[in-house]
């Protein structure tokens, strides 16, 4: 199987279980993830705002996504960010994919990402449960397996109480899962 690359975008990497999720899938060489510094800078940002952690746990975090997925860094020259057309503000989501050679953005946001402003650039963005359904379609077991996995490392949670979380934001995966799940 050909391992693709992927971006994820900030508005997937603020979101603790789902991001868990994709990491995982990841780690399992089901795609190649990328981002850039912008959109890690972003989502700390964001957890700090919203008070969901800290300065010292956002240094944290950005460190250990750099250890564990040494990879995924994107760097690109400003000048390639004018020559975006999506919303000015995820300019730089799209850049990352350009030099990342990703065919998809992962992104809860695709109203910034128009399939008009992709095209040119061979990228598509897709919504978290779309992506996940179709890794799912590529690996099921493997994804029944990552979602035990979660499950089992978050002190107290059932994979019922984690297909409960993923529920509010990837139902379509969710409900493969559970369909898979009770066979």
């Amino acid at each position: 199987m050909a391992v693709f690359p992927a971006v994820l975008d900030a508005s997937v990497l603020f979101n603790r279980p789902v991001t868990d999720t994709l990491l995982r899938a990841a780690e399992y060489g089901l795609y190649r993830v990328h981002w850039s510094k912008n959109i890690l800078d972003e989502t700390t940002r964001n957890l700090i705002e919203k008070r969901k952690i800290t300065n010292t746990q956002a240094a944290h975090l950005q460190r250990e996504l750099a250890k564990a997925f040494p990879e995924a860094l994107v760097s690109f020259p400003d000048n390639l960010i004018e020559q975006m057309t999506n919303s000015k503000s995820d300019r730089h989501v799209v850049a990352a994919a350009v030099m990342a050679h990703a065919q998809v953005i992962v992104t809860f946001n695709l109203k910034h990402f128009k399939r008009k402003d992709l095209e040119p650039w061979d990228i598509e963005a897709q919504h978290p449960d779309y992506f996940l359904s179709h890794l799912f379609d590529l690996e099921p077991l493997l994804l029944l397996q990552i979602i035990e996995e979660q499950s089992a490392d978050l002190t107290g949670m059932s994979v019922t109480d984690l297909l409960l979380r993923l529920n509010k934001h990837v139902p379509n995966f969710v409900s493969q899962i559970r369909t898979l799940a009770d066979r």
